[in-house]
């Protein structure tokens, strides 16, 4: 017996160690990403004389929104930032609109070439926008929508599109089919079936989509570059002036700019598991 339980017991030490180093590796990986953001972070609240010193100090000795405060006040921030609002909101409604529908037919309808409609529909992403900048912007001129919200709306419409289908027809394998079925024998329509029961179960996915696509919107800035010269969003108005702006505008602009990102980060954790069709406790 004892002679058993000393390769159990070396196994389990060595499952420990495994472990550990995974856990070391995790933690290693999060401290290399978070890393920036809190450098970006500790410049934005700081002096704009302390944004000169060298070295600087991993540890703020002194708070002030000055530098915030100098970016916010900057020519063109503010219609900068409506415009990305509107921007955000127009494709989360039109990706919506969109995106739900055809994410509830990939996952209650079988219908012949529908993994080959999910193959094309990720196909799409593989296209960068560079390769589209002129056709678009020619388009756009033709139609009478260059230098317009709702060009950049359209084209972040299209890049969000792909991710918005795949995601939600994800969250609506989810729901069981049986209570669309029992509302169905019950006297709901189709539609109402869908409206009353499968749509309030896949909210919280949908929630999730909604502000990843809001995210998506708000950080683009290469088409939003290309359509636009006077109304431009918040990531094109700070990339546009970059390099002729003083250092304390680009700290606080990228805080400005990282925010977003990790307001959806922090609200939407429970969710990415469920997002993929998991359900966890």
């Amino acid at each position: 017996m004892q002679l058993k339980a000393i390769p159990q017991r070396q196994q389990s030490r060595s499952q420990r160690m495994q472990r550990a180093g995974q856990y070391a590796l995790a933690i290693g990986l999060t401290l290399f990403m978070l890393m920036p953001i809190y450098v970006i972070a500790i410049a934005a609240f700081s002096p704009r004389e302390a944004l000169n010193a060298f070295p600087k100090a991993l540890v703020p000795t002194t708070f002030s929104v000055e530098t915030l405060s100098f970016f916010l006040n900057s020519t063109g921030v503010w219609p900068a930032v409506r415009n990305s609002l509107i921007v955000g909101l127009l494709t989360l409604v039109l990706a919506l609109v969109l995106g739900v529908p055809a994410g509830y037919a990939l996952a209650r309808f079988v219908f012949r070439g529908r993994d080959g409609f999910r193959l094309l529909i990720l196909s799409t992403r593989a296209f960068p926008i560079v390769i589209l900048s002129i056709p678009l912007a020619v388009t756009f001129i033709g139609w009478g929508l260059y230098d317009s919200l709702l060009a950049v709306a359209l084209v972040h419409t299209a890049m969000a599109l792909p991710t918005t289908i795949l995601v939600t027809s994800s969250v609506f394998v989810s729901v069981p089919r049986d209570l669309e079925e029992a509302a169905l024998t019950l006297g709901c329509t189709g539609f109402e079936a869908f409206w009353r029961v499968v749509l309030p179960l896949a909210l919280p996915g949908l929630a999730a989509a909604a502000i990843f696509t809001f995210v998506l919107s708000w950080n683009e800035v290469f088409a939003a570059t290309i359509l636009t010269v006077r109304n431009r969003t918040l990531p094109a108005h700070v990339m546009g002036v970059l390099n002729d702006s003083p250092l304390a505008f680009r700290f606080a602009g990228g805080f400005a700019l990282v925010v977003p990102s990790l307001v959806f980060i922090f609200f939407m954790r429970r969710y990415l598991l469920n997002m993929w069709g998991r359900v966890t406790k």
